[in-house]
């Protein structure tokens, strides 16, 4: 039996009926990475009720039939590496995927926090949470908690995240909000509405302070905890994501489910990447190793390569260098990128740019 089959869902998986109205499929879920699977009365897979496809990058009514909301998500088959998975997890923006047999068959479904429960105690993760902070190298998207709901809304489709970190005006972490959090109370059916069903229009709800919707307990680490911690976290308290501090409890980052598959994804990416050299002192292995993170998260803007191959010399006892990049795609012409200097972290600075 293969990895993945060992990890496939299936009984409990939340369904809904063609017919079913919008509102209603989507109350059976939580957050916006959920799915709820369609079937006919045939028991046929018809595709999936997605909170960010039906409200986020759709803006269907509340009283919407599920089957004119459908989004048809990537089939996972039998027979797809745990990596290629992780994958289509981050391409699709949802979390759970169903899986097929060779005959196109719905055999069940799989979640991302099941696939990540099988890397438990994996290599992969024991590196510095603040490594993954330095290669990603993107600002952590933040909102005042006295700030309304209109203009959180206009963050997250500005920015297409999912959750933004709300501070105070001291900068201090008061918790975190969603877009689903924000959204379900404008399709959720009035008798069950709480907060919403007070407000009497839309346009109250869209002045409400943000800090009326927020989830003040948050879970937090700090940069010098290993993507493990993280990990065993999202796992043990089922959760999507951990926000990172300093030492005054201020957020300077925040770690998703999305940044642990992408681990699975780097793993897979970084055995097509070959690193040399000649001549190379303790030192100068040292920079390199340093210079690879960052390296690989940069060669994912080039998803067309189908090998990398960096060669580093050393001369003049770490006073002067030479290095070749050899960019190889799966189709076409390698490209040779090669640069020389006396300082190897900036010559190999140089050679990204190019």
């Amino acid at each position: 039996m293969s990895k993945l089959m060992k990890i496939v869902k299936t009984k409990n998986i939340i369904k809904a009926d063609p017919n079913e109205t919008l509102s209603s499929a989507l109350s059976k879920l939580t957050t916006s990475h959920d799915a709820a699977f369609i079937f006919s009365a045939e028991d046929k897979f018809l595709g999936v009720i997605n909170p960010y496809y039906c409200l986020i990058k759709s803006s269907f009514p509340a009283n919407a039939k599920v089957e004119h909301c459908a989004f048809h998500p990537p089939h996972i088959k039998t027979g797809f590496s745990l990596s290629k998975v992780a994958e289509l997890f981050i391409q699709s923006k949802i979390h759970y995927l169903p899986v097929f047999d060779e005959k196109e068959k719905f055999i069940g479904i799989i979640s991302a926090r099941h696939l990540l429960a099988q890397l438990r105690g994996s290599p992969l993760f024991k590196i510095e949470i603040g490594t993954i902070f330095k290669a990603k190298n993107k600002p952590l998207i933040t909102i005042y908690e006295d700030e309304t709901v209109a203009t959180a809304i206009k963050a997250f489709k500005e920015t297409k995240v999912s959750k933004l970190v709300v501070i105070s005006k001291e900068f201090k972490l008061k918790g975190i909000v969603s877009y689903y959090d924000l959204i379900s109370y404008l399709i959720t059916p009035k008798d069950t509405l709480h907060r919403g069903a007070r407000l009497g229009n839309k346009v109250n709800f869209y002045n409400l302070k943000v800090k009326n919707f927020v989830k003040s307990f948050v879970l937090t680490l700090s940069s010098d905890n290993l993507l493990e911690d993280v990990l065993n976290l999202i796992l043990d308290k089922k959760i999507g994501s951990v926000v990172i501090i300093d030492k005054a409890r201020h957020p300077i980052g925040i770690v998703t489910t999305k940044d642990l598959l992408q681990m699975l994804i780097r793993e897979r990416d970084e055995k097509q990447i070959e690193i040399s050299g000649n001549n190379l002192s303790k030192e100068t292995r040292q920079t390199l190793g340093g210079f690879f993170n960052r390296f690989t998260w940069w060669l994912k803007k080039f998803p067309n390569l189908a090998k990398v191959k960096l060669f580093v010399k050393e001369e003049k006892q770490g006073g002067f260098f030479k290095v070749i990049l050899s960019l190889i795609p799966k189709k076409g012409k390698p490209v040779i990128i090669k640069k020389e200097g006396k300082n190897l972290l900036k010559t190999l600075k140089e050679i990204k740019k190019d």
